[in-house]
């Protein structure tokens, strides 16, 4: 494939990503669900099975993507998630085991198929844009979830006229056709491929030594990573989980009526939120390549901290609110572009695949423990607290991002010491300053 055939890896890439965004759609399911008696617990749990099921089934998907290859794997990740939404379907739509284990248990495990593919194959076909690559492919997730929400409500009103069983099986015949044709374009470059002009890095810079998982696993740099997504991924969710609750609460201290708070707030999230969410992973993936991934990965956590820590005083007024959704989303959206390639640069592009689901089981850590903190802390009349942790944990997460730098094999096989890190990080910063 010529370097401007590699853009129909784009179209695939997008094409799977668009249905995979499908759990982040499950709220247009839940007022359904609740008029028919399910608790706000019960319709939580469904999202929440997804979600580690998504992470944990990521880290099998990483290990077989070289046995299955990119085609299959993504093949079998679209006719799971396909199968779970259909079953979902016919067993009645409203059972809450049946949608448990259509949508949240084989769907999420689905989404875990799938998902790594286009990240692992986009970054192989662009290796001189690894963040564009990472951004692009992941903003289908974004934007697909918007899709699948206006599809089913007011835009295609799908659950109006063939109610929400009827609705679990069109999406689940959409998600596995969808997938299967996008899975046409998942094919890795022959051997020594590169793009014309580029010049792969040497070993012990950025991306030019490959790591195994378990000697990545074995490096400060994997838990430092680690740490800065759990805290930047899970202060989005929590936000996400909180973003109708909260401001609610501040509009109509600020004199709104509860209706028109309500509706303020669901523009918020609904909009301003999901669309910087979206453009987000695209941008931050593009300013990663130009300003190097580690600054951009601080930039983005500071700068999240900050709104955050922000965001109790701009919430009780509608345009800071627009505002600060926007932003907060926008960070939110990076860090799903800019993770991938950091993992890429540190620990090696062609084993991506299988490390980067390690790093992403912190997306699904941060995901459990920042939205129920944030729950707590609503529920005893304290939310300004939860936003203030959130932006002080990100902040924690930035100072960790400075302190990465590339790994070397020698740190895989000895003992962690602190001394011993900075000492390295030391002179690799000599070594990067003498070839300026």
């Amino acid at each position: 494939m010529s370097n401007a055939g590699r853009w129909k890896v784009v179209v695939g890439a997008v094409l799977i990503q668009l249905c995979l965004g499908a759990i982040y759609a499950w709220s247009v399911f839940t007022p359904g669900l609740k008029d028919d008696g399910w608790t706000n617990a019960q319709t939580q749990v469904v999202f929440a099975t997804g979600l580690a099921m998504f992470a944990l089934v990521m880290v099998f998907a990483g290990r077989k993507l070289a046995d299955w290859g990119p085609q299959r794997l993504a093949l079998y990740g679209g006719l799971t998630l396909g199968l779970g939404y259909f079953l979902a379907g016919l067993t009645g739509g409203t059972n809450f085991w049946g949608v448990w284990l259509g949508v949240g248990f084989i769907g999420g495990a689905g989404i875990g198929l799938g998902y790594v593919v286009p990240i692992a194959v986009g970054m192989r076909w662009f290796p001189d844009r690894k963040g564009m690559i990472s951004g692009v492919a992941v903003a289908g997730f974004g934007f697909g979830a918007m899709g699948w929400v206006k599809i089913a409500g007011s835009w295609g009103n799908l659950i109006d006229n063939i109610d929400l069983s009827g609705t679990f099986m069109v999406y689940g015949v959409a998600f596995a056709a969808l997938v299967v044709i996008g899975s046409m374009w998942m094919k890795m470059p022959p051997e020594g491929w590169a793009p014309e002009g580029y010049v792969a890095p040497k070993a012990g810079s950025a991306g030019g030594d490959e790591f195994t998982p378990r000697e990545m696993l074995r490096t400060p740099q994997f838990h430092l990573i680690s740490l800065t997504f759990l805290v930047s991924a899970g202060a989005g969710l929590m936000a996400i989980g909180l973003m109708k609750l909260y401001p609610p609460e501040a509009l109509v201290e600020n004199g709104l009526t509860a209706a028109n708070a309500d509706a303020i707030a669901g523009t918020a999230m609904a909009v301003f939120f999901s669309l910087a969410n979206g453009l987000g992973r695209i941008s931050w993936g593009v300013l990663g390549d130009k300003l190097g991934r580690k600054t951009s990965v601080v930039t983005m956590a500071v700068s999240q901290g900050i709104f955050l820590l922000l965001f109790t005083s701009m919430a009780g007024n509608e345009y800071t609110l627009y505002l600060f959704a926007t932003l907060i989303g926008f960070n939110f959206g990076g860090n799903f572009a800019l993770f991938p390639a950091l993992t890429a640069d540190e620990f090696g592009t062609a084993s991506v695949g299988k490390n980067y689901p390690w790093v992403f089981l912190s997306y699904g850590a941060g995901g459990i423990i920042f939205p129920i903190l944030g729950g707590w802390l609503g529920d005893i009349g304290n939310f300004p607290l939860a936003f203030f942790i959130c932006g002080a944990a990100c902040l924690v997460g930035a100072v960790a991002a400075f302190l990465v730098f590339p790994p070397h094999h020698d740190e895989a096989s000895r003992p962690f010491s602190v001394h011993g890190f900075l000492h390295n990080a030391h002179l690799f910063e000599k070594r990067e300053v003498s070839t300026r």
